[in-house]
């Protein structure tokens, strides 16, 4: 069985660490790619290596303020494609924005989550999002 890896897409470095070191206090040990912005999670996902498509995360975490591609802009390019349109995406950040949060429904995001400020409450939510998307969820079969 493939490991369910997670492409983690953040461009702060003190929310990268805070994510994964959640991830791993509540065991949800699957390999963690971290693209930095949405250029390189772009390059992540639709690169030129031919092996791509058998690399393709199992669960995006996505910020949307993101250095040179925001974050809407990177759901909408994962949508348009026939091979990343079914992945699951959880928009993870720090807007309360009601218009960010209708876009990305609207292109397709699969949940949003609004990263909580006290570590405890973050974990909490990671650990649920994580049970959810990377234990409970049967996802479509990707080709």
């Amino acid at each position: 069985m493939k490991e369910k890896m997670i492409l983690l897409v953040e461009d702060s470095p003190d929310d990268e660490v805070l994510t994964i070191r959640a991830l791993k206090k509540n065991k949800l040990l699957n390999k963690v790619f971290v693209a930095h912005d949405g250029a390189e999670a772009l390059a992540f996902l639709f690169g030129d290596d031919a092996s791509r498509a058998e690399c393709l995360p199992e669960l995006i975490l996505l910020d949307l303020n993101l250095p040179k591609i925001n974050g809407l802009d990177v759901l909408r390019r994962i949508r348009a494609d026939e091979r990343t349109k079914l992945l699951p995406v959880v928009i993870l950040t720090t807007s309360d924005e009601e218009r960010d949060r209708v876009e990305s429904y609207q292109l397709g995001a699969n949940s949003y989550i609004r990263k909580p400020v006290d570590f405890e409450q973050f974990s909490h939510a990671v650990q649920q999002l994580g049970i959810y998307w990377l234990v409970l969820n049967l996802g479509p079969p990707l080709r």
